[in-house]
């Protein structure tokens, strides 16, 4: 029998006012994506791309102009009042800056005592427990538990967030670039933690990152954004190894070698030109302005997600043509008019 997905987000749309009148910025623009219990998920791209605005929708943050969040086979959408609230409490959020996402008028034993009372959880005593319990997991003595969280350091605060995060006992995590505000000294220190608890707690999480590196690291799948849109997503390794959308070779080959030598010798490619506005995107492929393959057919028409390998699909007119991938691997062409699409197929759901 197959494993269902604890979560499933159905085309979802987000828009913000733009600052022109009658403008609209499509944040997350027809995004479908799924996790499965236990699983960490990479979601990347540049900054501005919508990573975050889908997150926040996703836990109810922002508000979805259409499309559907299910958590656990129930529509969040055709739920309200407090049978929303507590199927919400199965998703939970962990922050980008930890100086930010805590009170600092508040001390660490009532940050977490908050969602735990939040939660349900009203015995006092009952939250002490809780709470020496989770200070444990995080790798926090008890001692802590009476300090300010102004008092902690970066690191330790993101301990605290991500404490509070687990308070009550969540089956979704989404961490939004939870160590990228830290030291290069604690970072790894934090990550090793947070992927030691995901295990253990066989929570599933949607990693949101900009750091290539740590996402094949940490994430069994990976989906990859650009200005709203998903250009391809599938499992780490083919997505690392064999990248098929002309944005997502682009960003793998910008990403710095750890290899002193070998990132001497590299030759960086340039992604030419900058972001379109959200607000008047391109028409057809989104990609189009900046990629050194576009051609006339990409600019009429939307390109669909084409399967290139099992559970591995790419938004790209030509993805399925290996001879144009190998090409824009070593250089990059002046745009021209390309073969048609080999052997991909068009696939009408996503993995």
């Amino acid at each position: 029998m197959l494993q269902q997905p604890i979560l499933t987000v159905e085309n979802l749309k987000t828009s913000f006012k733009g600052i022109e009148r009658g403008k609209q910025v499509k944040a997350v623009d027809d995004v479908s994506i799924t996790l499965y219990p236990g699983e960490i998920v990479g979601l990347v791209g540049e900054s501005g791309c919508g990573k975050s605005t889908l997150g926040r929708s996703i836990v109810g943050l922002e508000k979805p102009d259409s499309g559907k969040i299910i958590l656990g086979g129930v529509d969040l959408g055709c739920l309200s009042g407090p049978r929303l609230r507590k199927a919400r409490r199965a998703i939970q959020y962990v922050f980008q800056d930890p100086y930010a996402s805590l009170n600092e008028r508040q001390t660490v034993a009532e940050t977490i005592r908050e969602a735990l009372l939040i939660g349900g959880l009203s015995s006092r005593a009952d939250q002490e427990k809780r709470v020496n319990a989770l200070l444990d997991q995080v790798g926090l003595a008890a001692v802590f538990k009476e300090r300010y969280t102004r008092e902690l350091s970066g690191g330790q605060r993101q301990r605290v967030a991500i404490a509070r995060s687990l308070a009550v006992e969540p089956r979704v995590l989404i961490c939004d670039e939870p160590v990228s505000a830290l030291d290069l000294s604690i970072r790894a220190q934090v990550m090793n933690l947070f992927l030691s608890l995901q295990k253990d707690l066989g929570v599933a999480c949607l990693f949101i990152a900009h750091d290539l590196a740590l996402v094949r690291q940490a994430a069994s799948r990976v989906y990859v954004m650009y200005l709203g849109k998903l250009v391809e997503y599938g499992p780490s390794e083919a997505v690392y190894d064999t990248p098929s959308h002309p944005y997502t070779q682009l960003l793998l080959a910008s990403a710095p070698d750890a290899d002193p030598s070998r990132e001497r010798a590299r030759v960086v490619p340039l992604i030419v030109g900058e972001i379109p506005s959200p607000t008047n995107p391109p028409s057809g492929c989104r990609f189009r302005t900046r990629c050194p393959l576009a051609v006339e057919q990409c600019a009429s028409a939307l390109p669909p997600h084409l399967e290139l390998s099992p559970a591995h699909a790419s938004a790209c007119h030509f993805a399925g043509d290996l001879h144009m991938r190998k090409k824009l691997a070593t250089e990059q062409p002046a745009p021209h008019v390309l073969p048609a699409v080999g052997t991909a197929r068009l696939v009408t759901t996503q993995l």
